[in-house]
């Protein structure tokens, strides 16, 4: 049974393609609830999410963030023909995926401390408290069979991201989520070999 479990945790994959099927929202709501349940500094539960099911809610978003996009690929100096395929398939990803959900960080619960050192880790404590949230999200729409992917474009329109959906001035935009029944084939992912990656520490 346990190793049946740690089979399951690491069968997970990052999905970027979905059938159009739409998800039930009762689904979404478990899988929320579940991503709640993530644990966090002080236990004070920083995550916010924002559930866009709605087509056209998809797309007032896609159509907001693409603004921005556009701008930072030109600060880049990419040509005007690459930067129009990146902002239209970045369109279709936020328009066409059947569930996207906003991850949002409110720090508002959080101590404050009077020196900026504190305060800068009180703060790193929320964004890592967010994310597994994130985390955990992912893990039961994986539960649910249904595959899912984490991307970051939010950190770069935040403003922009919470005008679009008039979330409250607190919510800070961290990430995105799609969601949705994997399409085609998984494709295998490789991993650093665990030598590389963990040390015990004896002495």
């Amino acid at each position: 049974m346990t190793e049946d479990l740690h089979a399951f945790l690491r069968s997970r994959r990052s999905i970027r393609r979905f059938e159009p099927d739409p998800v039930p929202e009762e689904v979404v709501r478990r899988i929320l609830q579940t991503a709640t349940h993530a644990p966090s500094a002080h236990n004070d539960q920083p995550w916010r999410f924002a559930v866009l099911l709605p087509e056209p809610v998809k797309r007032r978003l896609a159509e907001a963030m693409a603004s921005d996009f556009r701008r930072d690929l030109a600060k880049d100096g990419l040509p005007e023909a690459e930067i129009v395929v990146r902002i239209e398939r970045s369109r279709q990803r936020i328009i066409e995926a059947p569930v996207v959900i906003l991850l949002c960080m409110d720090e508002a619960g959080m101590d404050h401390y009077p020196d900026p050192e504190r305060q800068l880790a009180e703060r790193t404590m929320a964004v890592q408290s967010t994310a597994l949230a994130g985390l955990q999200l992912l893990l039961a729409a994986h539960a649910e069979s249904l595959g899912g992917v984490w991307t970051c474009g939010p950190l770069f329109a935040q403003q922009t991201v919470r005008g679009a959906l008039a979330l409250p001035e607190t919510w800070q935009p961290q990430a995105m989520f799609f969601l949705g029944r994997p399409k085609g084939q998984t494709q295998e992912k490789t991993f650093r070999p665990p030598e590389e990656t963990i040390r015990f520490i004896n002495v």
